[in-house]
């Protein structure tokens, strides 16, 4: 069994993690994923209420004894939700856990804490990292610029953005971006992370709550089916390529500003493409990685293989290369 210092801070038995997705890391997945004996999270905001929250971890503990977390993203907003409500959900329901990703969590990490609730931030700079490990977090999740999502503005691919990151952190660290099989869980390794997070490998799969229409979608998709939406605005998203991103990107290139596409970039709609099927309803979060993916396997189906895979990399292939005698 592959074990890193991730797994020993994180109490689980694989390195990998199943992050949190908005409308999608729910008990169904993150159950699954635990039950594997990796990472899951489920998505707090993808709850409507820290009750509905509270009761979402309920169910999840039903179909599972193993460990998992919850995900807290803290954005601006107008409108902010009522994250301390989030957060003491959180705090009050037991979990070990937690994921925060958004703004810095300087604030956060001392009531975590003090609740017994370790903390994983994901962030998207070798700089973002660094400050997430000086105030205190247990372990950081950095995004490439292959990941779905928000990759940031510096737009460095995992494999600069990993080593980069390993040479200045001394907390374990997860590779993320670009990541659905055991050559990257091995190739992740060889940079300096200690363990993988996925998400579009994690969509598509048996347990994902999501309709089968984006699943096959995912598996008929290759690397070059993403848009980068909000770049003109420096809030840069990855997505799936449909006629909506394309729209998006489209208005934005003109010169358009937010408002300008604030109906056809909105949550709601995204929503609607995962729960109806309709890929074009509106925009949907995918990465580089889908040009990997050609099946829909069960979530322990595809921990399994990617262990095995790279187990058998590391014990078999790269045990067998030698450097020539000079």
């Amino acid at each position: 069994m592959l074990t890193t210092r991730f797994c020993e801070t994180f109490g689980v038995d694989h390195p990998i993690v199943q992050g949190g997705m908005q409308w999608v890391g729910r008990a169904e997945l993150v159950s699954a994923v635990a039950e594997a004996g990796a990472l899951g999270f489920l998505t707090a905001l993808t709850q409507p209420t820290p009750e509905a929250l509270v009761r979402e971890i309920a169910r999840c503990r039903e179909m599972t004894d193993e460990p998992f977390g919850v995900n807290l993203t803290i954005l601006p907003s107008i409108d902010p939700p009522p994250y301390d409500e989030y957060k003491q959900a959180i705090i009050e329901s037991g979990i070990g856990i937690v994921e925060t990703a958004g703004a810095n969590p300087a604030e956060h990490v001392p009531d975590f804490h003090a609740g017994g609730v370790k903390v994983l931030h994901k962030c998207t700079s070798v700089r973002h990292a660094v400050k997430a490990q000086n105030v205190g977090v247990d372990g950081v999740s950095i995004d490439g610029f292959e990941c779905a999502g928000h990759p940031g503005e510096d737009d460095v691919p995992g494999l600069v953005l990993v080593p980069a990151a390993a040479q200045r952190l001394s907390i374990p660290m997860i590779a993320s971006g670009g990541f659905v099989d055991g050559r990257g869980l091995v190739a992740a390794l060889a940079l300096g992370a200690d363990g993988i997070n996925m998400g579009t490998r994690f969509l598509c799969t048996a347990e994902s709550p999501v309709h089968e229409k984006v699943k096959e979608q995912i598996v008929a998709n290759t690397e070059l089916d993403t848009e980068l939406i909000f770049r003109p605005l420096r809030n840069t998203a990855r997505v799936a390529s449909n006629s909506v991103s394309r729209k998006v990107v489209e208005v934005l290139d003109d010169g358009g500003e937010f408002p300008d596409v604030r109906e056809l970039a909105s949550g709601a709609r995204g929503r609607k493409v995962f729960e109806d099927g309709d890929l074009d309803a509106g925009i949907w979060s995918a990465g580089l990685a889908q040009g990997l993916i050609d099946d829909v396997p069960t979530v322990a189906e595809a921990v399994e293989r990617i262990v095995s895979e790279a187990e058998e990399l590391i014990s078999r292939r790269l045990m067998g290369v030698r450097t020539a005698d000079r």
